[in-house]
């Protein structure tokens, strides 16, 4: 087979008139289906660079029947083949074959995705194939779009990106839901006087977990730095099987130096807005796919949150809103519970219809780190809430007064010799800031459409499930 540099399918069908028609080029991808009579058969080739399939038109009469036997559904091929003006609808141009070689075959018996039809719960049983459907093609092709463009608002916005720890010794949340790390015997682990685990014997020389934020570290950096963002994977250890929560998940989370909370939820609303307005523009043939397949209301709904100013209002005034509205909660509302989703959602679905930004939350529902309000008892949280999803982004102007910090550290709990270089940061030119955390698979749920955040992820890590 003639040597030929490979070019992208996506830049076929996206470039055709530059490469020119009666040109050969070269294709390698996976065979979608395979169809024909006994003089030409027509192969859907993709190769992943787009949600599109090209068809490969080969005339049998110039190909040897045995290789053309190993061609089938999911088999992987190299083409050499001329660039034509495709008669068929719904496609400018097609290859015709002059040479093709078989890289992979795939054993229709038991390749598991034949053309038709298959449940997203089948799928994720076979996660290790599923990227070769257009629906995972195309949400992880919009997931690559979305991580660049955090990277791309953040730097253009004059942010520095920290690498903060995945293997931390502090609890940033006070949830207690973390992954432990050790190297110690776990049948027969060394035992301090009184009888408990000796962690000075440890790898670290302490207790350690896998990081549920990178918060507390990214506040180190903000206030040396003034703007830094991290985006890394967290891990929570809580039990929750539901299509919301995953148990390995990514972060982004700003920390700014010299930021109140109204600066924190300008900075928030500007971001999130860039994010969909960057998926409207170069994720269309993903977002038009999935728009069809799994949510007709998508796009729309993604014009209208670029369109329209977000909702600011206080926690009080929704619990107002909420107990007036007549509605029947599956959780009561009363002034110092926390809301759930079917309370966000009624807020930005119902009542407003548009995105909500919520603050000054009752401070015994938040964090220890988020600064407190005169009135004392509420604190400058602040929760944006979107359609379908509920909360999409928490954050907080931080507390920067050493005297607050501690005493709200005494009072849930917190051992102030766990974070005492936290603590610094306020003992030594403390300044006011704020930053918030996006659950990146939380914003994949609602720029794609996709109902299970299982389904946003390459390998998801769930309760009794690290298969892959």
């Amino acid at each position: 087979m003639e040597s030929i540099k490979r070019t992208r399918i996506a830049d076929i069908l996206y470039n055709w008139q530059s490469i020119g028609i009666g040109n050969t080029v070269n294709l390698k991808g996976w065979v979608r289906t395979k169809r024909g009579n006994k003089n030409v058969a027509f192969i859907a080739l993709n190769d992943g660079s787009i949600i599109h399939s090209i068809q490969i038109v080969v005339e049998l009469a110039g190909f040897d029947e045995g290789s053309m036997k190993l061609i089938t559904t999911g088999s992987c091929i190299s083409v050499n083949g001329t660039l034509v003006e495709s008669p068929g609808q719904g496609q400018a141009v097609e290859i015709q074959a002059k040479e093709i070689e078989v890289y992979g075959t795939a054993d229709p018996e038991t390749y598991p995705l034949q053309k038709k039809g298959h449940t997203l719960e089948f799928l994720r049983e076979i996660a290790h194939l599923r990227p070769r459907t257009n629906t995972f093609g195309a949400v992880l092709r919009m997931r690559h779009a979305m991580a660049y463009a955090i990277h791309k608002y953040f730097n253009d916005n004059g942010f520095y990106y920290l690498h903060t720890p995945i293997i931390t010794g502090s609890d940033a949340e006070g949830a207690g839901a973390m992954f432990r790390v050790t190297t110690l015997d776990a049948k027969n682990p060394p035992l301090t006087g009184t009888g408990e685990v000796d962690y000075s014997q440890d790898f670290f020389g302490k207790a350690t977990n896998l990081t549920v934020s990178g918060q507390l570290e990214g506040e180190l950096g903000a206030l040396a730095l003034s703007n830094i963002y991290t985006f890394g994977p967290t891990f929570r250890a809580e039990n929750s099987n539901t299509p919301r929560h995953l148990a390995e998940f990514w972060m982004i989370e700003p920390e700014m130096a010299f930021y109140d909370i109204n600066d924190n939820m300008d900075l928030a609303e500007d971001f999130l807005k860039y994010l969909v307005r960057y998926a409207l523009e170069h994720c269309m043939d993903d977002l038009e796919f999935l728009n069809k397949m799994y949510d007709n209301e998508l796009i729309d709904r993604l014009k209208f949150v670029v369109e329209n100013d977000f909702q600011r209002l206080t926690y009080t005034e929704a619990i107002d809103i909420l107990k007036a509205s007549g509605q029947k909660f599956e959780f009561p509302v009363d002034w110092g519970t926390d809301l759930q989703s079917e309370h966000e959602r009624y807020l930005v679905e119902k009542h407003f219809q548009r995105p909500v930004i919520l603050t000054d939350y009752p401070s015994h529902i938040k964090a220890f780190y988020m600064k407190q309000n005169d009135d004392g008892k509420t604190v400058r949280a602040m929760d944006v809430l979107f359609p379908r999803i509920g909360e999409i982004i928490g954050g907080s102007q931080r507390e920067e007064v050493l005297e607050k910090l501690i005493q709200r550290c005494r009072e849930m709990h917190i051992p102030e010799k766990d974070i005492w270089w936290y603590l610094d940061t306020r003992r030594f030119g403390t300044a006011p800031h704020a930053g918030f955390g996006l659950g990146f698979e939380r914003m994949m749920l609602f720029v794609t459409g996709m109902a299970n955040i299982r389904d946003v992820i390459p390998f998801p890590r769930t309760p009794q499930n690290a298969e892959f």
